[in-house]
């Protein structure tokens, strides 16, 4: 069993993806979930890609086998999170739901009205349906055939993908 976790770094304001970057091309493998959002500019409204969590990134290191000195002294980074003085771990489970539910809802985001999906989870698992629309960030409008009839149904974009 590897000894390699992951571990919540915190970085200087602004600097997130220059603390990306540099710890990249020293060798670590880092983490940086992203979300879209809309904001407005210039009077239009765009929708941009921004940190899920500013400020913080995650990095994947072995307790014993990894060099942790440089991390403190990267351009770009403030410090390792830690408690107590000593660096505490972030569940597994928590950057591999990340990850899925980021790259499922840029999936879904790709998606246009009339195609076609499939229900990866729930009472509708494996059946197939057409996109209809999005409801917020989160959710989309699927059109399901029913006895013959074609029903709205909301459900999560993790739940659905392009078949």
């Amino acid at each position: 069993m590897s000894g390699r976790e992951w571990y919540l770094v915190q970085c200087k304001p602004g600097e997130t993806l220059r603390a990306q970057e540099n710890l990249e091309n020293q060798g670590y493998e880092c983490y940086l979930p992203f979300h879209e959002c809309e904001k407005i500019r210039n009077r239009k409204r765009v929708v941009l890609q921004e940190p899920l969590f500013p400020g913080y990134l995650f990095i994947y290191l072995d307790k014993s086998m990894d060099n942790w000195q440089p991390i403190r002294s990267t351009r770009g980074v403030s410090r390792m999170v830690s408690f107590g003085g000593y660096p505490l771990s972030v569940d597994q489970r928590i950057i591999f739901e990340l990850k899925r539910r980021c790259s499922s809802i840029q999936m879904a985001q790709a998606l246009e009205k009339g195609e076609s999906i499939r229900i990866t989870e729930g009472a509708f698992k494996e059946i197939e349906a057409i996109f209809e629309s999005f409801d917020g960030e989160e959710r989309v409008v699927i059109l399901l055939n029913v006895l013959h009839q074609q029903q709205k149904i909301t459900l999560p974009v993790t739940s659905i993908k392009k078949v």
